[in-house]
């Protein structure tokens, strides 16, 4: 029954992250790609979060990653709604230069979402 719990888990999280991918990630990540200097915010965005999780949530060793950064993710759009955050994608490229610290810090989660499927899929070289 543990690992039902786990899964269904594991799966709401990564449901949870690819609705936030498709709503700001696709976009933000694409900017990233085309604007210098861009990438280097959303990495120090990733950066943060990822010692967040590692650092600051107690017993996280026992938790699946994407777990921890959804979990992180829906407290930090929370936070964001009771401040009266407005969910808004940048109109252009040249706007993504001046997105807000919010924005700039989903499309971080994204980045850092995408890097731990891509570690998750990644052979292990037993093959």
């Amino acid at each position: 029954m543990k690992d039902l719990v786990s899964s269904w888990v594991e799966s709401s999280a990564r449901s949870t992250l690819s609705r936030l991918h498709q709503q700001i990630g696709v976009a933000g990540l694409a900017a990233a790609a085309a604007v210098p200097g861009l990438s280097a915010v959303f990495d120090q965005h990733s950066a943060a979060v990822r010692d967040i999780l590692a650092a600051g949530v107690e017993g996280s060793a026992a938790v699946a990653g994407v777990v921890l950064l959804a979990g992180y993710t829906r407290g930090l759009l929370d936070e964001a709604k009771t401040k009266g955050w407005t969910f808004r994608i940048p109109a252009d490229l040249s706007a993504w230069t001046t997105s807000d610290w919010m924005t700039a810090r989903l499309v971080g989660v994204c980045s850092l979402a995408a890097s731990m499927d891509d570690r998750r899929t990644q052979p292990t070289g037993n093959g």
